[in-house]
C-alpha cells in the first residue's frame, strides 16, 4: 500500500523519467508507457494510449489524472491534483510554443521533489502528537483490563450502569470533539491547490521556444484556463515580464528566479505550519482525548472499587 503523502513523491520520479526518455529522443507515447512505475504504473499506461491515439491529445489525458479516484488519498488530493494540472500546463505550453520538453519536465520535475520534501518534513513534524494521540486511545482499555486483573469489573459498570452510560456518551462525544478539531487543524498544513510561481515558470517555458511575450502569455491563460483550477492569477508574471524590458536582463531567467522564490516561500511556510500545529495539537489532546480516557477508562475502575469497597462492608 502507498504510504500517505508518498504519492506526489512518485509522481515527481514519472515526470523526471519522462524527461530523460524525451531527452533520448524517444516518442512522447513510447515514454509514457515506459516511465510508470508501481502505484503510477495504470495512470501512465492511459496517457500512453492517449498519446498513440493523437499527441495533441496528451495534455488533456495528463489533467484527466487529477480527479481520478483510487489513484490517491484523501490527505494528498490537492497536491496530486495540483501536480497533474501543473504537469498537463506544463506539457500543452512547451508543446505550443516549441519548447524543449525534455527540459521543461526536468524543471518541473525539481518543483515537485521540493514540494515532495517539503511533505516529508511534514509529516514527520505531526508525527509525534498523531502517536500520542494513537496511545491515549487504548488507554481506557488498559485501565479496564488492569482493573480485571485486580478482581474489579469496571467493564460492567461502564456497560451495565446509568453511570457507565453517562461516561460512554461523555467519552464518546469528547473523542469526536477531538477527531473534529484535530481534522480541522490537519487541513491547514495541506499542500497547495495550486503549485506557486506556475504562470511565472509556464511564462518561462512558452519563452524558452522562442516566442514573443505576448504569445508566451496567451499560450500560459489557454493552458491554465483549461488544466488548472482554482486558476492562479494569469497576471502574475507582468511586473517580471515588465522589469525584464526595462533592464534588458533575460525574460526567463527572472521568471524562474520569481517562480523559484514564490515555492520557497510556500514550502517555509507549509513547513513553519506544521512545526506550529505539533504544539497545537496537543490542545485536543489535553481538551479532549484525556478527560475522554478519564471518564471512559479511570471512572468506571473507580465506581467498581467503591462499589465492591461497599458492598464487602
Amino acid at each position: 500500500m502507498t504510504r500517505p503523502g508518498s504519492a506526489l513523491v512518485h509522481v515527481a520520479a514519472l515526470v523526471r523519467r519522462l524527461a530523460v526518455l524525451l531527452g533520448a529522443g524517444i516518442a512522447p507515447a513510447v515514454a509514457w508507457r515506459n516511465a510508470g512505475r508501481g502505484p503510477l504504473e495504470e495512470a501512465a499506461a492511459s496517457v500512453a494510449a492517449s498519446a498513440a491515439r493523437s499527441p495533441a491529445s496528451t495534455p488533456s489525458a495528463i489533467a484527466a489524472l487529477a480527479g481520478s479516484p483510487g489513484r490517491r488519498g484523501p490527505r494528498e488530493a490537492v497536491g496530486v491534483a495540483a501536480a497533474w494540472a501543473g504537469l498537463a500546463a506544463t506539457w500543452e505550453v512547451a508543446t505550443a510554443a516549441g519548447a524543449p520538453l525534455a527540459g521543461s519536465l526536468r524543471a518541473f520535475a525539481e518543483v515537485l521533489e521540493g514540494f515532495a520534501s517539503a511533505e516529508r518534513d511534514v509529516r514527520v513534524a505531526l508525527s509525534g502528537p498523531r502517536a500520542t494521540q494513537r496511545l491515549v486511545l487504548v488507554l481506557p482499555v488498559i485501565a479496564i483490563g488492569f482493573g480485571a486483573l485486580l478482581g474489579q469489573d469496571a467493564f460492567g459498570t461502564l456497560v451495565g450502569t446509568p453511570l457507565g452510560w453517562t461516561c460512554l456518551v461523555l467519552g464518546g462525544g469528547l473523542m469526536l470533539a477531538a477527531w473534529a478539531w484535530t481534522r480541522r487543524m490537519l487541513g491547514g498544513a495541506g499542500p497547495p491547490a495550486v503549485i506557486p510561481g506556475l504562470v511565472e515558470e509556464l511564462t518561462a517555458v512558452a519563452m524558452s521556444g522562442g516566442v514573443s511575450v505576448s504569445r508566451a502569455k496567451g499560450l500560459v491563460a489557454a493552458a491554465i484556463a483549461r488544466h488548472v483550477t482554482p486558476p492562479p492569477d494569469p497576471e502574475a508574471a507582468d511586473a517580471t515580464l515588465e522589469l525584464a524590458a526595462a533592464t534588458g536582463a533575460p525574460a526567463g531567467e527572472l521568471l524562474r528566479a520569481e517562480a523559484a522564490e514564490a515555492r520557497r516561500a510556500a514550502v517555509g511556510a507549509a513547513r513553519e505550519r506544521a512545526e506550529r500545529l505539533s504544539v497545537l495539537l496537543m490542545l485536543p489532546l489535553g481538551a479532549c482525548v484525556l478527560p475522554a480516557f478519564v471518564a471512559v477508562g479511570v471512572v468506571p475502575l473507580m465506581a467498581s472499587v467503591i462499589g465492591s469497597t461497599v458492598a464487602a462492608a
